[in-house]
């Protein structure tokens, strides 16, 4: 793979960690916590929500879902 792929998947892996081990997080709180783009967050969230790995229960608030995942270090 891509230099720039691993990093978007390691991205996208630690950002579902992060959902995980908060609850509810804000949009807002990604942004800050990653350093990167509300743009970029939003990419990697719908890339989650596509995979049913978090869901948005109100506006710009997100938390992950019962779907089992299996993590690979």
């Amino acid at each position: 793979m891509k230099p720039a792929t691993d990093r978007m998947l390691t991205r996208i892996k630690d950002v579902y960690m992060y959902i995980r081990e908060n609850g509810t997080v804000t949009t807002q709180d990604l942004v800050e916590e990653f350093n990167i783009t509300p743009r970029t967050i939003q990419r990697d969230l719908n890339v989650l929500a596509f995979n049913n790995l978090v869901e948005s229960p109100s506006r710009g608030k997100w938390t992950t879902t019962k779907k089992k995942v299996k993590l690979s270090s």
